[in-house]
């Protein structure tokens, strides 16, 4: 993991046993990575766009891994379609902020970024 630490995972999620330790650990390195790809940016452009020397990374990107971490630790395989969902507006409204809205990959952006549907 890189800005999410096993301690704060475990605060945020109310988990006080040791034993996922592991699992714990592998869920915050998959919500960081899917972050970063949702962000599509990777850490060195998050902290150099957005962190400061006190925060390197912004709370919203944070809080929105923590968040998916604990979805990831309550649902740990969905049983419903509906159960893909379960992040939703919250990681949405927390991360479009810091989102890359171009990309030199995307020719035919008509100049409004990836993400737009116009």
């Amino acid at each position: 993991m890189i800005w999410t630490t096993l301690a704060y995972i475990k605060q945020h999620s109310r988990i006080c046993c040791d034993g996922e330790d592991g699992t714990l650990e592998l869920y915050g390195a998959a919500a960081e990575k899917t972050v970063m790809n949702y962000l599509e940016r990777d850490y060195d452009d998050i902290v150099g766009t957005f962190g400061t020397d006190e925060q390197p990374v912004p709370e919203p990107i944070r809080q929105a891994t923590l968040m998916l971490v604990d979805v990831s630790y309550m649902q740990r395989s969905p049983v419903t379609v509906q159960n893909l969902y379960l992040v939703g507006y919250g990681f949405d409204a927390l991360l479009k902020p810091y989102m890359r809205l171009t990309s030199d990959n995307n020719e035919n952006n008509n100049g409004y970024g990836k993400h737009c549907n116009l």
